[in-house]
């Protein structure tokens, strides 16, 4: 691989999927962008964990920046998902009330919810959330309907937003960790591991890491505390039984543990939410997820019948504030980025939107801004269970995982596409394969002969990087 020695105009400094929002954003606004991605593919870090839920900010603090950026990443997200072959399961969600306290909260979760614009959220009772749900346990007190909460594919998305922006000129750099910043006349010059940049405009999208970078030339104006949240995933049969969203009355602290189906098929159940220090590392833990099956248990009875096929943790980076933390400063041409928790995903492209509102109004031109006279759209491939598969379709080389029905010809278009997978998590974000049910135990050998050396890194059975 060369190294680095570039001149550009902005640089992106974090791959998440809020940093692949703002990529895609400042290239079609006609900037020479380059994202600069520490892991070794896009969504290492936070975003590679969380419950794809496409929310309408019903909940969300009122008048907040969150909000705003939430309902207008979920408006966005809706007007360009079809030009990106990105899908969209519309469950609805149904907050539950299990206790005479969680059925007082419910008025005030409908209050709120129309005074953020969600005016089609309702109150229901306990019949009608069994009519609609008739699996759960019994015990029910009562709900809350909110028709537009969906879910979607949270990989695609951001591939597609990066894949945009490299049809139209923009770059990225994979295993590239900032490590250096300096202010001079010229701009800024960043020193990563794979060399030296310079670049007019720095935005800082590092999540776990966004303080460190941050501090890299000032004290930062935010501490992310990282918050663990685990999860579980069940066996296909299992989505069968629920419809909506199912989704508790939130505490001070937090918003509780959900049950929802996902893109591709199953059912997940969680988050929890743990503090902790270590920035990098999200370990499930045993005494945990047996505590959330129980949980689980409690609300679906009929969990109990199905098998959990695989557990995953992720990072929020949370910090000392219950808010997004975006600064910008223009006297150093530099925006941050932080404090992006869960929300993220239906967010990105509302924050995005939000930091160019940022650098037209308080930054000087510091790039020609030429946007393309005509958008090129990226056609994604789709992974939804929902949807028609390339696995029905003729002259597809086979299926290669059958947990996933991934076929040979997916494989392939991984590594022909604009953005190829440079480790063996990338690949399978990209094609599913590998994530099924035996965790790559019967197809890990035919993938690693069509793998062969395209990967910089070793195949393991059962290990997402």
């Amino acid at each position: 691989m060369t190294q680095l020695n570039e001149n550009v105009d902005v640089v992106v400094i974090g791959g998440g999927v809020v940093g692949c929002a703002v990529f895609r954003r400042f290239t079609l606004m006609g900037a020479k962008t380059l994202l600069l991605e520490r892991g070794g593919d896009i969504l290492s870090g936070a975003s590679k964990a969380n419950s794809a839920i496409l929310h309408t900010g019903f909940d969300a603090p009122t008048g907040s920046l969150e909000l705003q950026c939430m309902q207008a990443g979920y408006d966005e997200y809706l007007a360009i998902r079809e030009k990106m072959n990105l899908p969209l399961l519309q469950t609805t969600a149904i907050v539950v009330a299990w206790n005479e306290e969680q059925l007082a909260a419910l008025p005030g979760i409908v209050k709120q919810a129309h005074e953020n614009g969600v005016t089609d959220v309702a109150q229901i009772s306990a019949a009608e959330v069994y009519q609609r749900e008739p699996k759960l346990a019994e015990g029910v007190l009562g709900g809350v309907l909110v028709p537009g909460e969906y879910v979607i594919d949270p990989w695609s998305a951001p591939l597609a937003y990066v894949t945009q922006a490299v049809m139209h000129g923009g770059a990225y750099r994979f295993n590239c960790e900032v490590t250096k910043a300096t202010r001079d006349e010229q701009g800024w010059l960043l020193q990563t591991s794979q060399g030296s940049v310079r670049t007019k405009l720095v935005i800082n999208c590092a999540g776990n890491h966004g303080d460190l970078i941050d501090g890299l030339w000032r004290k930062p104006d935010y501490e992310i505390r990282p918050r663990k949240g685990q999860f579980l995933v069940y066996d296909k049969a299992a989505a069968a039984d629920i419809n909506a969203i199912i989704l508790p009355v939130p505490t001070p602290t937090t918003k509780g543990v959900l049950l929802c189906r996902t893109i591709f098929g199953n059912m997940i159940l969680g988050p929890t939410a743990e503090e902790q220090t270590d920035r990098n590392r999200a370990d499930v833990d045993e005494s945990v997820l047996k505590g959330l099956i129980e949980k689980g248990s409690r609300m679906l009875p009929t969990l109990t019948q199905y098998g959990v096929t695989a557990t995953y943790a992720g990072l929020r980076p949370a910090t000392e504030k219950k808010e997004y933390r975006i600064y910008h400063y223009p006297q150093e041409n530099w925006i941050s980025v932080g404090g992006i928790r869960s929300t993220g995903l239906t967010a990105a492209l509302g924050i995005a939107a939000h930091v160019e509102t940022l650098y037209r109004d308080h930054f000087n031109p510091l790039f020609t801004d030429q946007p393309p006279a005509e958008l090129q759209w990226p056609v994604m491939p789709m992974l939804s269970d929902y949807q028609p598969r390339d696995y029905a379709c003729s002259g597809n080389g086979g299926i290669v995982c059958h947990c996933e029905l991934v076929t040979r010809r997916e494989l392939e278009a991984a590594f022909h596409s604009a953005v190829p997978p440079e480790c063996i998590g990338g690949l399978r974000r990209r094609t599913r394969v590998m994530m099924g049910r035996c965790n790559g135990f019967f197809c890990s050998n035919q993938v690693a002969e069509i793998v062969g050396d395209r990967l910089d890194n070793t195949l393991v059975v059962g290990r997402v990087e």
